[in-house]
């Protein structure tokens, strides 16, 4: 699935459920710009895929058509099985991080970041003998992860632990280059 169709997707589901809204809301709503939302919608109209009612004080009300519902269903579905497809490669990534954890004698971990990689990553690791210690994420210390609660960096001075797993995906290197900076050995540090 391109982005233009998950875009296209993600518009007609904000109009199916939440019916009359100008484009400036759907804009807000979606994140996406004005201009690119108003293309969309004139596009989709000229498919035949929304009916358009003038409403008082110049609004337009757009109605899923037929032809849209069914354009619709099949954006879902294949979004579906991008999503789907997309859940297996990571689901296969960490399992292979971890057997190579786990060839290395790593037997306890921390993770470095609370987000929603890092909770992927603990669902698989359920799956492994290895053990995880504890959770470092500055902006979100004091907070829960699980049965864990989320530390700063000074969680790494406890010597209890083998491997730390870098569970953000954005800016790895810097991230590698901070814990060595810290005095983390590179082969102590795991990256996706």
């Amino acid at each position: 699935m391109d982005r233009e169709d998950f875009h296209i997707l993600r518009l007609m589901g904000e109009i199916d459920r939440k019916g009359v809204q100008s484009q400036r809301e759907l804009a807000q709503r979606l994140n996406l710009s004005l201009g690119l939302v108003n293309a969309f919608l004139k596009r989709l109209v000229k498919k035949g895929y929304f009916k358009v009612t003038t409403m008082p004080r110049n609004r337009v009300k757009y109605f899923l058509t037929p032809k849209g519902l069914a354009r619709k269903s099949k954006l879902t579905v294949e979004y579906l099985r991008y999503s789907v497809n997309f859940y297996k490669e990571i689901k296969n990534l960490l399992l292979n991080k971890y057997s190579e954890m786990e060839e290395k004698q790593v037997h306890s971990i921390l993770f470095l970041g609370a987000g929603e990689v890092a909770e992927l990553a603990y669902l698989y690791l359920q799956l492994t003998p290895i053990n995880l210690l504890g959770v470092i994420d500055e902006e979100k210390k004091g907070q829960r992860f699980f049965d864990l609660q989320v530390e700063n960096l000074e969680r790494l001075r406890q010597n209890d632990w083998d491997a730390i797993l870098l569970t953000r995906l954005d800016e790895t290197e810097r991230e590698v280059q901070s814990l060595m900076e810290i005095g983390v050995s590179l082969d102590r540090i795991a990256t996706l």
